[in-house]
């Protein structure tokens, strides 16, 4: 599914009048589909007292919409607090009178004395007062009304907030919100989601996501090259795995990961390649380390790596590992590996003065942080990568703040995979997938489980074992991301976000590709 920006939005919705799909007909669209998803998420409407806040604009009309649909529907206590002074002759708003929907004008409440007392009452608000034409700052009455919906909001965690396209306030564009932007708990999104819900801070504001169709078709967003990611995208990229095989139709995964100080980043790793189906994973490790690793990690492979002092002997090492590095698929490397001076050497061997072609290669962690270190790195490491920044690493990478990072995510990612020629996953929530052409997949979870140590690793392992697997380094990636974010989706429905472990995703990672499968 294609996210878009305002203008490209206007442009189909343009597209589809040419077409014959009138503008009318897909807001009428809008409003019905904004009322069954609202439905689905209350569940039983006669439980609920539904206060509906329209604006002057066509966010507002298909907030009327709504609210006409989940009054016939059975939400007859339902009522309108109007933001803004509709046209005469609303043919909306002449429906909800005639049903004779309770509905309030702004203009006429005074001190809003009646929104305060409808605010009290409902058990959900529809957020309809402004959509993706505002761009302006939001300030007096209407400021006041939402900026009472979130102190409302604080006091009853109860209260079911939910917007209409995206929460008023919220730049479509851009993520940047106003102080008065409602924190929504669901936005309904019309068509096709809109860039800004996925860039903070609005990421922060707009609560689950869900988009509904308006009738606008596929075909008039063809050519934007900003995806979401979805169940049915990514099963079409699960690699086969036909009966007649061995591991080595399944690839093979050398790790240079972990060290003494981080052996736990070595079996994560290690684990997420072979749970995403990699068919064989090697682990160059310190040779002190090694028989610590084979306790837990049965099922890998080891070369160990000889050591001088207290790491390892780089010559030496780089020369086992080059002779081993033709039997691979995909370098793994970085994870947990610290930033000692023989590890900012190896880096600096391997990656930026190759003397022989290297297999496909993720980067994580430490590996990126040492990469950081070297001025104009990119154009000395010219081999086909896929790097998994979080905000942090991309900011040392970028030098740039990490605010500037966090605030244009998407953007911040594309231009980064174009001008390093590498594929780059910035992580975080919704995690930003770019590929060197400057295509762009986002991934759609947000999930405060995965904001625990480890969990970046369980990720470069995945990305890693998906690229073993045949997959290009793009579609790896995509793969890695989803399967990773769908298992924590899991553990989430089964644990809570609370307390859940990196390894925790790992035994999950199968049963998501199995979801996929069956679904």
């Amino acid at each position: 599914m294609k996210i878009v920006t305002v203008s490209q939005m206007q442009k189909a919705e343009r597209d589809c009048a040419d077409s014959g799909i009138s503008l009318d007909m897909l807001m009428e669209n809008a409003g019905k589909a904004v009322a069954e998803e609202t439905r689905r998420i209350l569940g039983d409407l006669s439980q609920q007292n539904v206060l509906v806040l329209a604006g002057p604009g066509n966010n507002g009309r298909d907030g009327l919409v709504a609210a006409r649909h989940l009054y016939d529907w059975g939400t007859d206590r339902v009522k309108v607090y109007l933001c803004g002074q509709r046209p005469e002759n609303d043919k909306n708003l002449q429906q909800i009178v005639k049903r004779s929907i309770h509905s309030k004008d702004i203009d006429n409440d005074a001190n809003h004395v009646k929104y305060h007392e409808w605010l009290s009452e409902a058990t959900a608000v529809l957020d309809c007062v402004f959509g993706t034409g505002k761009s302006r700052p939001l300030f007096g009455n209407i400021a006041q009304i939402l900026s009472s919906l979130n102190e409302e909001k604080k006091q009853r965690r109860g209260l079911k907030v939910i917007a209409l396209d995206l929460p008023s306030g919220l730049n479509a564009d851009m993520g940047a919100v106003d102080p008065a932007t409602p924190f929504a708990d669901n936005t309904i999104t019309l068509g096709f989601p809109k860039i800004g819900l996925y860039d903070l801070p609005g990421a922060e504001r707009v609560g689950a996501i869900s988009v509904v169709d308006i009738g606008i078709p596929d075909r008039m967003v063809d050519y934007i090259t900003v995806d979401l990611l979805s169940n049915d995208f990514i099963q079409t990229l699960l690699p086969l795995r036909p009966p007649v095989s061995h591991k080595g139709t399944y690839g093979k995964v050398m790790a240079i990961v972990g060290s003494m100080n981080y052996i736990g980043a070595a079996y994560l790793a290690c684990s997420g390649t072979i749970r995403v189906g990699a068919g064989l994973t090697t682990l160059a490790i310190s040779r002190s380390l090694q028989p610590i690793l084979a306790a837990k990690l049965s099922e890998v492979t080891y070369l160990p790596l000889p050591e001088a002092g207290e790491g390892i002997a780089v010559k030496d090492s780089i020369t086992l590992i080059r002779q081993q590095l033709p039997q691979y698929d995909v370098l793994l490397l970085g994870c947990g590996i610290g930033q000692s001076q023989a590890m900012d050497n190896l880096m600096e061997i391997l990656l930026l003065n190759p003397h022989a072609k290297q297999p496909a290669i993720v980067l994580d962690a430490d590996g990126l942080n040492l990469l950081s270190k070297f001025t104009d790195w990119w154009k000395r490491f010219e081999e086909n990568a896929v790097l998994t920044p979080h905000a942090g690493e991309m900011s040392r990478l970028l030098n740039r703040p990490i605010e500037g990072v966090q605030t244009n995510r998407i953007n911040t990612a594309q231009e980064a995979a174009v001008k390093w020629n590498k594929t780059v996953v910035l992580k975080g929530a919704y995690t930003v997938i770019s590929s060197s052409d400057g295509r762009v997949r986002v991934s759609p979870f947000a999930n405060a489980g995965l904001a625990s140590a480890g969990t970046g690793d369980v990720l470069a392992g995945a990305v890693a074992g998906m690229a073993a697997q045949g997959l290009s380094l793009f579609d790896a990636a995509a793969c890695g991301v989803y399967l990773h974010g769908l298992a924590g989706e899991i553990v989430k429905s089964e644990l809570g976000d609370a307390g859940m472990l990196a390894s925790d995703l790992l035994p999950v990672l199968p049963r998501a590709i199995r979801q996929l499968k069956v679904s």
